[in-house]
């Protein structure tokens, strides 16, 4: 791959060194008539190369970010702890959905095992 534009990739790691996030530099990047082809190509030639094949990177609107730290400090978890927990129960549902499984019917067969009060107590 050929390497991108210099100028533009020194611009993109100024603006993200001074805390913008990979949208508001797009936007006036776009607005001043560069190409998005080498927009596109410059923000992946500076992307993180990993080694692991465990590891993900993702770009998450703020407003997302903001409602998963917030989720994740009720949980007393990490934001990334809370994204990977999001991601695996998400995986169990489908899993579950695919082998049939019924969450009503395992909440019915919990409740009956469940100590908690549920009414008045017939007398006999």
């Amino acid at each position: 791959m050929n390497e991108p534009n210099k100028k533009l990739l020194e611009f993109i790691q100024e603006a993200r060194n001074r805390g913008f996030t990979d949208m508001e530099i797009k936007e006036p990047l776009l607005k001043n008539n560069w190409p998005k082809e080498e927009i596109e190509k410059a923000f992946s030639y500076l992307q993180p190369k990993f080694k692991l094949k465990n590891q993900i990177c993702i770009f998450l609107d703020e407003e997302v970010i903001k409602m998963l730290e917030k989720r994740a400090r009720k949980n007393m978890l990490t934001l990334p702890e809370q994204i990977e927990d999001v991601l695996r129960r998400s995986c169990l549902g489908i899993k579950n959905k695919k082998l049939g499984y019924d969450e009503k019917l395992d909440d019915t067969l919990i409740s009956l095992f469940s100590r908690k009060n549920t009414g008045r107590k017939k007398k006999c």
